[in-house]
C-alpha cells in the first residue's frame, strides 16, 4: 500500500471529492484526519475509519484550530490535500459582493490558511495538494465569473507555495477537476463529468512517493474536456 505508515489530512471532505479522497486514502493504508463543516458527512467517513473533525477552514483561527486537534490526533503530517471548495453561477451583472467573497473564502481563503496552519506539522518529504479547477486555469466560464476568478487565484498559489516551501522540501502540487458527478457507467474520454473517484486517485497519486519528482504542477483531470468545450 502506497501510504502505509503516513499521516494524511483532508481539509474539505464533504461528500464528493473530499469523501473519495479519504476513501482512496485509506485504502493505501494512511492514518487519515478528515475535516469539514458538514457533520453527516464526517459521521460517515468515521465510520470507514478516519478521525474526524467538524471546523471552519475559510478563517485563520478555524484552520489554527484544526491544526491543533489534528496535532494532538496525529503529531505529524506526511500529507495535506486540501479540498475544499464551492461554486455559485452569475455573469458580471449578476454577480453580489457576497458572491465573491464566499467563492473566495471557499476557494482561495480555505487553501491558504489551511496549509500556513498545518506548516508547523509537516517535515521534509511531506506533499500538499490543492484543489482548483479546469475552469479559470484553462478554460473559461462567462456564466460562474466569481467562481473562475477564484479558482484561478487557487491554481497561482499552487506555484507561489511550492516556490515558498521548496528548501523545506515539501511538495506543492494541485489538480484541476472537471465537473464531478456519480452518472452510471464509465463516462467517454471529453465527457462533461465523472465520478469524483477518478480526480481522488490523481490527489493520492500525488500523496505517494511515486510522485516525488513533481513539484509545483497543476494537472488538469477532465479526460479532455477543456480540449472538447466550447
Amino acid at each position: 500500500m502506497r501510504l502505509s505508515g503516513r499521516r494524511v489530512v483532508v481539509a474539505g471532505a464533504g461528500p464528493g471529492l473530499g469523501a473519495a479522497v479519504v476513501a482512496r486514502a485509506l485504502g493505501e493504508g494512511a492514518k487519515v484526519y478528515a475535516i469539514s463543516r458538514n457533520r453527516a458527512a464526517l459521521e460517515k467517513l468515521a465510520s470507514m475509519g478516519a478521525s474526524v473533525g467538524a471546523f471552519d477552514l475559510s478563517t485563520a483561527d478555524g484552520a489554527r484550530a484544526a491544526s491543533e486537534a489534528t496535532e494532538r490526533e496525529l503529531g505529524v503530517v506526511d500529507g495535506l490535500a486540501v479540498t475544499a471548495g464551492g461554486w455559485t453561477p452569475g455573469r458580471l451583472e449578476e454577480t453580489s459582493e457576497g458572491d465573491l467573497e464566499d467563492m473566495l473564502s471557499a476557494n482561495l481563503r480555505a487553501h491558504l490558511w489551511t496549509v500556513k496552519a498545518f506548516l508547523k506539522l509537516m517535515r521534509p518529504g511531506s506533499s500538499i495538494v490543492l484543489t482548483s479547477s479546469i475552469w479559470g486555469p484553462f478554460s473559461r466560464s462567462p456564466g460562474a465569473l466569481a467562481y473562475t476568478a477564484s479558482k484561478a487565484a487557487a491554481a497561482a498559489l499552487v506555484e507561489v507555495l511550492a516556490a515558498e516551501l521548496i528548501q523545506r522540501g515539501i511538495r506543492v502540487n494541485g489538480v484541476a477537476p472537471g465537473s464531478m458527478s456519480r452518472e452510471a457507467g464509465a463516462p467517454a474520454l471529453g465527457a462533461p463529468s465523472a465520478p469524483p473517484e477518478y480526480v481522488a486517485d490523481v490527489v493520492v497519486w500525488l500523496l505517494t512517493d511515486e510522485a516525488r519528482w513533481v513539484n509545483g504542477a497543476l494537472i488538469p483531470v477532465d479526460g479532455g474536456r477543456r480540449l472538447a468545450a466550447p
